[in-house]
């Protein structure tokens, strides 16, 4: 009798490689969006050291709702609902964050000629202060698990399957 047909499944490394990006793409957006959520003062100072947006109105809604979609999204994550959603959804953040404390980082760097690796300061992605170098490398982690969690479609360990399966 196969494996199968005594309903024991086998667990494929694309399925723990799979539910680990989910656990830890998830995990640290609802950790980084209840921090800043939970801090929306502080999380609106450092949006507007950006310089990218002179509407105050706008400001403080991206401020307030920012934090929640992402707690939103790593809900989801964590618990397998819509995770290619979720993930494409992560990575149009991400991407664009990136980008931006990137050019944060090339503009203390010309401004006051430090060397890149040690330019040191609060992004607003919730961990405080960081180091940028940690920071990019991080981001890229994260940009690769979610690129990871679009491409490579796993339903096993998600709640969503297991709708699909009693329904």
């Amino acid at each position: 009798m196969t494996d199968a047909a005594r309903g024991v499944s086998r667990w494929s490394g694309r399925d723990l490689v799979a539910l680990a990006a989910r656990c830890t793409l998830g995990g640290v957006f609802v950790y980084m969006g209840l921090t800043k959520a939970l801090h929306p003062v502080d999380f609106l100072k450092l949006l507007r050291q950006y310089e990218m947006i002179e509407s105050h109105v706008l400001l403080n809604l991206i401020a307030a709702a920012l934090p929640w979609f992402e707690v939103v999204c790593g809900v989801f994550l964590l618990s397998g609902v819509a995770v290619r959603g979720s993930a494409l959804m992560s990575l149009a953040m991400l991407v664009p964050f990136t980008l931006i404390v990137l050019n944060r980082a090339f503009g203390i760097h010309e401004a006051k000629a430090i060397p890149f690796c040690a330019i040191r300061f609060d992004c607003g992605c919730g961990a405080g202060e960081v180091i940028i170098c940690h920071k990019l490398l991080e981001n890229s982690l994260l940009i690769l698990l979610s690129a990871l969690l679009v491409c490579v479609p796993v339903n096993r360990w998600c709640l969503r399957s297991e709708l699909v399966k009693g329904g």
